[in-house]
């Protein structure tokens, strides 16, 4: 086993759904392989407008060929072990590359030492978190710095990947920030004394169910929605207008609360919306119609 890097762009022509699978062709196939098992880094080129560098971790699971299409492959990913980076990574931080024992930067496929894949893993999903919104530039960068000069000894797989704790942190941090710390449902930004926001990191598809810690299947929702969202009694169509379960008991109270256009909030950046994928299996599995 070994890691690895996956490149993935969203305007690209390959069949890539990376909370699910990764589809390349026959001259990764061995590189590919090499990483069954173990975990892989999602890094998005340079050249993509707004890049988010390293982006993400999954665990492969296996890798099968494309029945639809001779010498393509799918690397599948091993169910629920996808997370989002909460603090994307860029290639260069403080002027140095953050992998350093690149081999090839064309390689659409890479390999990733040890020492690479727990740096890049610490600076993307740091273990203690920052949920507080973002009031400090100054500090912010600051605090990026020291983790980047941070030199981890210790490159075993990163904890966060095995703590459930870790992993919502990061996943609720994702969330707020591509929503903005504001309700999907409601529209409310409440803010407390503190300086932490008042919305919560819902899963669409739970982790019990397979779904991963990926920002398309979040939703920032209050208290109070999320607790209806998750027992049911609310959802989202396709078209993401809010759907409210017949089984409610205050109709009116409720429709004071959602947004007036009838339909969720979404994050500035498409590659963040709810994924219709998940919207399906809410609706399927959850919604109480």
């Amino acid at each position: 086993m070994a890691n690895g890097i996956f490149i993935h762009r969203e305007d690209s022509r390959y069949r890539d759904s990376p909370a699910e699978r990764y589809h390349f062709p026959r001259q990764y196939l061995a590189r590919v392989q090499r990483c069954v098992g173990d975990w892989i880094v999602y890094y998005e080129p340079v050249k993509v407008p707004g890049t988010r560098g390293y982006w993400a971790v999954a665990r492969v699971a296996d890798v099968v060929p494309d029945a639809e299409a001779e010498g393509m492959y799918y690397a599948r990913i091993a169910p629920g072990d996808f997370v989002e980076f909460s603090h994307p990574v860029p290639r260069v931080v403080n002027g140095a590359p953050v992998e350093r024992d690149l081999v090839n930067a064309q390689w659409a496929v890479r390999p990733l030492s040890r020492a690479d894949f727990a740096r890049i893993v610490s600076l993307g999903l740091p273990d203690e978190e920052d949920l507080l919104p973002r009031v400090d530039v100054a500090r912010d960068n600051r605090l990026q710095e020291e983790r980047a000069a941070f030199d981890y000894g210790d490159v075993e797989r990163p904890r966060v990947l095995t703590s459930r704790v870790h992993r919502d942190r990061a996943f609720r941090s994702a969330v707020l920030r591509a929503y903005d710390s504001r309700c999907a449902f409601t529209g409310l930004k409440l803010i407390n004394g503190g300086g932490r926001a008042e919305v919560e990191a819902a899963h669409i598809k739970p982790v019990s169910a397979g779904g991963p810690d990926s920002i398309s299947n979040g939703l920032a929702l209050s208290g109070t929605v999320h607790w209806m969202f998750d027992r049911g009694l609310l959802s989202l169509g396709d078209d993401l207008s809010i759907l409210v379960s017949r089984q409610v008991n205050d109709h009116d109270g409720l429709a004071a609360l959602l947004n007036r256009t009838g339909k969720a909030a979404l994050p500035a950046a498409a590659r963040d919306r709810p994924h219709p994928h998940f919207l399906e299996w809410h609706r399927a599995n959850c919604f109480k119609h």
